[in-house]
């Protein structure tokens, strides 16, 4: 059986649903409704199997940064396939495109972040800092550090250990999580979870509960503490501008190590290279994927400081992927990141439409039923609310309305995520100002769409 692009799209949603299973997915609600079936893309444009054009407000899934249908990617795909397709950094080897790409991101990282060690997904990376961290006060002599604390509703992967890492209770329902040696604290989350104080005392509170984790644990068993510099999966939730000092200044104190997780917010996103040179964080290691490649081939890694690469390098670690550091990934990623800096992507997002956005993101807030829009860089959410006063919860399930209005954006041809009832966007950082204002106009349709249903099912309550 051949299939294509002008295949039927029912005949493809029968094969997809037949033997397809999907990531984070209902399956058997996804075969009843069909997926939609995504043929081509350029820039930031999708199209579907029906011939639809899709603005893709979401980049993805966050890292098709430099958008679609870039030949220059292509290419340089093309000439690593024909002089090296593969080979591994196991047993004493290596090889340019691995050798160059670590000396492009040392260049690029903040602070003494100079050493890379690769692998092909989030994921993976997380992965590797947990055994990292861990091995790394076992080669200092403090072996009992084990402990990682991370926060509720942070995302960092879904393999069992990232998975751990990760808040998501929905995940750690499933499959054992989180293992052992990993403890969570409350997300910095404002609108949602900050009743009466200002986001000001609300932000230092919650930076607080990591020094009260940690002298719960005791300081001695603390390895590290992991964190996006703004949750993305979580909701696009950008700290109060109290929050990250006050980490810093706790995790400075009692001597642990600072994971800052850039797969999304790295590479552009933010307006800076990456999150933490947006919030001021001072990371031992970063972690990194995403928008590394733009999404046109699997690659991440943890960018690690020169005084953990040295404790690690005195060890052999036992750790690795087969697919770390490969070639092509590395060639095409290489190829991304100077098409990023020689066609001045991230400094036009700094400069240009990422502030173009934001005052057109943040009109948004205007709708009733809109509690508020928050972004930077590149990546923003609004809130969905029966009353803005209150900043209320639905009385309904969270994210029935939320998914309501997701419904509403994909028939209107406009990609935008809902987590609960938060509406995200994580554009492509190409996009024009022109295509901006369709987004903008597409999002306001389809929320004058979602209060007419919300209403009409009776919805629109306080919890």
């Amino acid at each position: 059986m051949t299939l294509s692009a002008n295949t039927p799209t029912a005949e493809l949603q029968a094969l997809d649903a037949a033997h397809h299973m999907h990531p984070f997915t209902h399956g058997a609600g996804l075969a009843a409704k069909g997926a939609r079936v995504i043929t081509r893309a350029e820039g930031c444009w999708l199209t579907d199997s029906d011939g639809h054009r899709i603005l893709d407000g979401m980049a993805g899934l966050w890292c098709v940064n430099i958008g679609y249908g870039r030949s220059e990617l292509a290419e340089a795909a093309r000439r690593q396939m024909l002089e090296l397709p593969f080979y591994n950094t196991f047993f004493q080897t290596t090889h340019v495109p691995a050798i160059a790409l670590a000396k492009r991101l040392a260049d690029l990282a903040p602070g003494d972040l100079n050493h890379v060690f690769f692998a092909s997904s989030g994921s993976e990376a997380n992965d590797t800092n947990l055994r990292m961290v861990r091995t790394y006060w076992a080669e200092k002599g403090q072996p009992q550090r084990q402990w990682i604390i991370s926060r509720w509703n942070g995302y960092h992967g879904s393999s069992v250990g990232s998975g751990s890492l990760g808040g998501m209770k929905g995940m750690h329902a499933q499959g054992g999580m989180p293992i052992p040696g990993i403890a969570h604290i409350d997300q910095p989350h404002w609108w949602l979870e900050g009743g009466q104080t200002s986001p000001e005392e609300f932000g230092l509170m919650r930076a607080r509960q990591l020094e009260e984790k940690i002298l719960e644990l005791g300081p001695q068993n603390v390895a590290a503490f992991i964190a996006e510099p703004i949750q993305g999966a979580g909701g696009v939730i950008v700290p109060p501008d109290s929050y990250w000092p006050e980490i810093q200044r706790i995790v400075k104190q009692y001597g642990i190590l600072l994971i800052a997780d850039e797969v999304i917010c790295g590479f552009g996103r933010t307006g800076n290279w990456f999150g933490a040179q947006t919030l001021g964080i001072t990371p031992d290691i970063m972690t990194i994927a995403k928008g590394l490649s733009s999404g046109y081939q699997p690659i991440g890694g943890s960018i690690v400081s020169d005084e953990v690469a040295e404790v690690i390098g005195g060890t052999e670690f036992n750790h690795g992927y087969t697919y770390s550091g490969h070639p092509v990934a590395c060639a095409v990623a290489l190829e991304n990141l100077r098409l990023l800096d020689e066609e001045g992507i991230v400094t036009r997002v700094r400069e240009e439409t990422a502030p173009y956005l934001k005052d057109r993101f943040e009109s948004l807030a205007e709708h009733p039923l809109v509690g508020e829009a928050r972004i930077v860089g590149m990546m923003g959410s609004i809130a969905l609310t029966p009353d803005k006063a209150s900043r209320a919860r639905f009385e309904a399930e969270a994210g029935t309305v939320g998914f309501l209005c997701r419904e509403r954006c994909f028939a209107n041809n406009l990609i935008m995520r809902h987590v609960y009832d938060r509406m995200i966007v994580s554009p492509p950082l190409v996009i024009s100002k022109d295509e901006i204002d369709i987004l903008i106009d597409r999002a306001w349709k389809s929320l004058d769409q979602t209060l007419v249903q919300v209403k009409a099912e009776g919805l629109m309550r306080s919890a």
